[in-house]
């Protein structure tokens, strides 16, 4: 495994303080804040930890509520709602000088036998025809402004490649963006670990997406973006070491909010999970 990549399975693997109460580090990522998937993956972390064998996520629900401390590490608090005969539901906060930032609902359940279908993937040309956002990172170099150079070149442990050419995105206005992902390396055969992990990375390019319409880029320092809530669906196994499909809609903004949905495929078409955000997209004054 990447030595970059290894350093991100480190930081979704949590510290046992005592019954249902974990410690996780944190990640600059060069936001000056903790990035949003830093703190899904980790809370479902500490949420899988107390469970039963055998039951895996399906779904979870979150708010963020304050900008995360990059000095500090974030102590999770899970607490157990309900292990039923087939469910089981926990709740965990996310805490930093002693006040919540962040609270996640997820709910768990083993597999069953039932009725299965799902959408078409749609239509996109595989990632091989596309740059890494680390290749275009090294190929422009100082071009770029520190932030995004510091984010692709130092933090690839997740491989992206923006299924666009060069003059799409500069002009493409339509509020549509999709993205190939997967881990930079071999991951151990863990479900829950490759969940973490996709949780970690959908929390990118989704309010970029919201603002190809305004034709605005989250670079310009033209609004202050940050994320409200994060709901994600799991419908089959993830494999996030090989490609998955990210194909991403904002279907309106308003009222200095924007919301954005993804569906989540493997190469072979069947969608694998689910996500919904919503975030703030405020205009800045001068």
């Amino acid at each position: 495994m990447p030595a970059v990549l290894d350093k991100l399975v480190n930081l979704l693997t949590l510290e046992q303080l005592d019954d249902g109460l974990y410690r996780g580090e944190s990640q600059d990522l060069g936001f000056g804040h903790l990035f949003g998937g830093q703190v899904l993956g980790q809370a479902l972390a500490a949420a899988q930890a107390t469970v039963p064998e055998g039951r895996m996520v399906h779904s979870y629900h979150s708010y963020f509520l304050r900008a995360g401390d990059l000095s500090l590490p974030v102590i999770y608090d899970v607490e157990n709602l309900r292990d039923g005969g087939s469910f089981s539901a926990r709740r965990v906060s996310a805490i930093q000088h002693g006040r919540p930032i962040f609270f996640m609902t997820a709910s768990f359940q083993g597999e069953e036998a039932g009725m299965d279908h799902q959408v078409v993937m749609p239509e996109v040309a595989p990632p091989e025809q596309f740059k890494s956002e680390h290749q275009l990172a090294t190929e422009l170099g100082d071009q770029l402004p520190p932030m995004l150079r510091k984010l692709f070149l130092e933090n690839d442990a997740i491989e992206m490649r923006v299924a666009e050419d060069a003059d799409q995105r500069a002009n493409d206005r339509n509020p549509i963006r999709n993205v190939w992902m997967r881990a930079n390396g071999t991951l151990a055969a863990d479900s829950a670990l490759h969940q973490f992990l996709l949780s970690y990375a959908s929390d990118f390019n989704f309010l970029s997406t919201a603002l190809k319409p305004h034709g605005v880029s989250m670079l310009s320092g033209q609004v202050k973006l940050a994320t409200i809530d994060h709901s994600m669906w799991f419908h089959r196994p993830v494999k996030f070491d090989n490609w998955l499909l990210f194909s991403i809609d904002c279907p309106s903004t308003g009222n200095a909010r924007g919301l954005v949905r993804g569906q989540i495929f493997d190469t072979d078409g069947n969608l694998v999970a689910s996500a919904v955000q919503e975030g703030l997209m405020r205009p800045r004054t001068k």
